[in-house]
């Protein structure tokens, strides 16, 4: 019959490999919550395209541009983080994400006969500082409010 000498690991050792992966922790969340933020941008560039698209067909039906997303018929595929827009009326003029930035911040954003800027405005890291993104009539494509710096 065999006997089998097993030895196990020490405290202090258990010690040391806990300390090592809180280590390697503390220096990938940060990193990995800069990539969760740009992920959560990358949202807006799809729907402020979707929003221009919408003003240039709204245009050319019309020739003028409206400040109601209603009249546009845009609405966002899904649930937001951002809240896009314009002032006004909560789901005729702007429709608010689900990190609940508020739709004061969409000041910046106008329509009229010839020219538009459509916004949208996220707190994406929770820091308290607003990201806030503008698109106009020319498709140009502004942070105006930068929440990754």
């Amino acid at each position: 019959m065999k006997k089998f000498n097993l030895k196990g690991f020490t405290l202090i050792e258990l010690m040391i490999v806990v300390a090592i992966i809180a280590f390697l922790a503390m220096i990938a969340v940060p990193n990995f919550m800069k990539y969760v933020s740009k992920a959560k941008r990358s949202e807006v560039y799809l729907h402020l395209g979707a929003i221009y698209a919408a003003q240039k067909a709204y245009w050319a039906e019309h020739g003028t541009y409206s400040s109601s997303l209603t009249d546009l018929g845009w609405s966002p595929d899904g649930e937001t983080n951002y809240t896009y827009g314009f002032p006004g009326s909560a789901d005729v003029n702007h429709k608010i994400g689900k990190l609940k930035a508020p739709a004061s911040e969409l000041g910046i954003a106008k329509a009229d006969k010839d020219s538009f800027v459509a916004a949208a405005v996220a707190d994406i890291d929770g820091d308290g500082k607003l990201d806030i993104i503008t698109v106009n009539e020319k498709r140009e494509i502004k942070i105006v409010s930068d929440d990754l710096v």
